[in-house]
């Protein structure tokens, strides 16, 4: 089926670059991660010679939680001043 939809810029490039990563065409990971999203990831797909894949999540190691935290309490303060004045 042919469909057009919008996708964040973000989700687009996360998606484009896992295609590349995976040398299968950017079709084949839309299917591949809306079958994963919807538990139908054993479904056979249009593409024999894909290898599976797990998408991750999260953040890369190094990455500190606690700065992060803090940075959104900081944001969070000034947006909450900002519409004080």
């Amino acid at each position: 089926m042919r469909i057009t939809l919008t996708i964040d810029d973000d989700l687009a490039g996360l998606l484009k670059r896992r295609a590349r990563e995976l040398g299968v065409p950017f079709k084949d990971v839309v299917d591949l991660t809306l079958r994963a999203g919807l538990g139908e990831e054993a479904k056979a797909g249009r593409c024999p010679n894909r290898r599976p894949f797990r998408m991750r999540f999260g953040f890369r190691p190094g990455i500190d939680l606690d700065k992060l935290g803090q940075l959104a309490d900081e944001l969070e303060a000034e947006a909450y001043a900002a519409g004080q004045q």
